[in-house]
């Protein structure tokens, strides 16, 4: 029914997660009546977010540069680390304000059903930081999921000859409860309530 460009917008569209048919089209005849300015911003933005966006070589946060600018800051308490499964996370963390230390990205949770082992996600170099950097504490800020509680557990084993103190955020987020949609208020209460594991 549409000419083919505007139909592979429609499709391109349809790649994002929760775009559904109807979201597509609506989005794809939307881009028809913006202004070119605003469009060509939106285009060399998706370009770019290919092209620029790296990870950042200390935390494996997203950056543009070497050091993403949490690592860059020089106010931050860079004796604790909060250990987050992705990017986004660290976000949340951030919107709350009361978190002054530095991140940890995992890059996804140990789940042996889906075949992700220890070596697969972002551990070694979080284990390298700890002995490197004088780290003082590491919070986990993982899913209390059964893959965030395994992560944990494998990363408290690998600490428990070191004088890290290991903490996890309370238990104020919901079992089973995606870290994505916790409200920032239950958020801070989980990482000021957070519990010593060892």
């Amino acid at each position: 029914m549409y000419p083919r460009t505007i139909t592979n917008l429609i499709e391109c569209f349809k790649k994002f997660p929760g775009i559904g048919e109807k979201t597509a089209e609506r989005l794809a005849l939307s881009c028809l009546n913006m202004e070119d300015e605003a469009l060509e911003l939106f285009a060399n933005s998706l370009k770019d977010s290919k092209t620029k966006i790296k990870k950042c070589t200390r935390c494996g946060n997203l950056s543009e540069e070497e050091l993403c600018p949490i690592c860059q800051d020089k106010h931050r308490e860079t004796s604790v680390i909060c250990v987050v499964e992705e990017s986004k996370n660290i976000v949340l963390f951030e919107k709350i304000g009361t978190f002054n230390g530095v991140y940890h990205v995992l890059g996804g949770l140990i789940s042996p059903l889906e075949g992700i082992n220890p070596e697969d996600i972002n551990i070694d170099k979080l284990i390298k930081r700890i002995k490197e950097e004088n780290i003082k504490e590491i919070i986990l800020a993982v899913k209390p999921t059964v893959e965030g509680e395994t992560t944990a557990l494998y990363i408290r084993k690998l600490l428990e000859n070191t004088d890290v103190i290991i903490t996890k955020i309370a238990h104020g987020i919901p079992m089973g409860a995606d870290i994505d949609y916790i409200d920032p208020l239950t958020l801070e209460i989980a990482l000021t309530d957070r519990t010593k594991i060892s």
